[in-house]
């Protein structure tokens, strides 16, 4: 894994645990780690190139900043908005209503939120970091 970067690791272990989730039928599980470990992922990027991580869970706001190193991140911007819906709706029991249009996250909700993480993934492997 990462030597000097910890939010590449802790990314790992959100994927763990949304893979976890998936399989125990958590869907809520699998989507926030989904969210949660893209935003670890482009934080990561963010340290990697020496710049200051704001505080923000909004992976819009953190694809723009990604965006002044490598513009391909743009290729990810429609995943980063479906993916930010999941950061409160998941975590909270009295969300506000309507944060989703059918309430929590259902399988398909979860295996593409999965499906977008390793994508993002992949991609942060193609710019040369192991993950």
């Amino acid at each position: 894994m990462s030597v000097n970067n910890p939010w590449f690791d802790f990314a790992d272990e959100d994927h763990h645990m949304a893979r976890s989730a998936l399989e125990d039928q958590i869907y809520n599980q699998v989507c926030f780690h989904s969210q949660q470990g893209v935003e670890k992922l482009l934080k990561g990027f963010l340290v990697k190139k020496g710049k200051l991580v704001r505080k923000t869970h909004s992976l819009l706001e953190l694809m723009d900043l990604c965006m002044k190193i490598e513009s391909k991140f743009q290729d990810f911007k429609d995943g980063f908005r479906e993916l930010d819906k999941f950061y409160v709706v998941t975590r909270y029991p009295d969300a506000l209503p309507g944060t989703l249009p059918e309430g929590l996250p259902n399988k398909k909700d979860a295996t593409d939120a999965l499906q977008f993480f390793e994508e993002v993934k992949d991609f942060m492997e193609t710019l040369n970091f192991k993950l």
